[in-house]
């Protein structure tokens, strides 16, 4: 065999265990950041569920309780330097299975928990769709992993979520409305309801606008609906 041939399958050999321990060292972060997550849920679902329990007041205290829990769990980040991205759905996922553990307002929770990130991210300059995104991925995989209801739940996250991006801003609120579109499956449904269409009749500017949380809700909810 020819010395060039054989350095060349050295150097695919070479290249086939680098990857290879590359492979293994992301397996390994990832099983990490997995654990790390389920930390975090579990440390919010216990927190959010004791404190309800000794306060006695579930329906008074759960939404308090979630501002000061989405508050502190933005000035962890915030001395960190990170880590909003990676605990947001975490957090917002705790939130309600906590809230679900002692017969709370899930729905009611859901769209505070992700309203609160959504302005605590602004805040402190994180990215406002991301943060969105997986706060409302976090509080959908809960209400479906508790048995609630999966279509109201998002109806109040999807809407939570916008209502605080405009609270921030128009450019806030286009990336929002942009993210949480991409989060669903089936994005030709929600541009066919959304985007405007050719028409004789004379309409309002208004009849043309963006997607408006109605929309979004409802492929929220069917994203939903096909999981389940």
């Amino acid at each position: 065999m020819k010395a060039g041939a054989i350095n060349d399958m050295e150097y695919h050999d070479g290249i086939g265990r680098a990857g290879t321990t590359v492979k293994e060292g992301i397996v390994s972060s990832l099983k990490g950041i997995n654990e790390i997550e389920a930390e975090i849920v579990s440390l919010v679902r216990n927190t959010v569920s004791n404190t309800l329990r000794a306060g006695g007041g579930v329906a008074g205290e759960s939404l308090s309780i979630t501002k000061d829990v989405v508050k502190g769990a933005i000035t962890a980040t915030e001395e960190v330097g990170a880590g909003l991205i990676l605990s947001t759905k975490s957090v917002a996922k705790g939130i309600v299975m906590g809230v679900s553990d002692v017969g709370g307002d899930v729905i009611t929770v859901a769209g505070q928990a992700v309203r609160g990130a959504v302005k605590g991210a602004a805040e402190i300059g994180a990215d406002v769709a991301l943060v969105a995104r997986r706060a409302v991925d976090g509080v959908i995989e809960a209400t479906k992993e508790v048995g609630g209801n999966v279509t109201e739940t998002a109806d109040a996250a999807v809407g939570g979520a916008i209502e605080a991006a405009g609270s921030v801003g128009s450019t806030a609120l286009k990336a929002v409305k942009d993210m949480l579109v991409g989060v669903v499956e089936g994005v030709k449904e929600i541009g066919s309801a959304a985007l405007p269409k050719p028409r004789l009749v004379t309409r309002s500017p208004e009849a043309h606008s963006s997607v408006k949380k109605g929309e979004l809700a409802e492929a929220v909810r069917r994203r939903a609906a096909r999981k389940n």
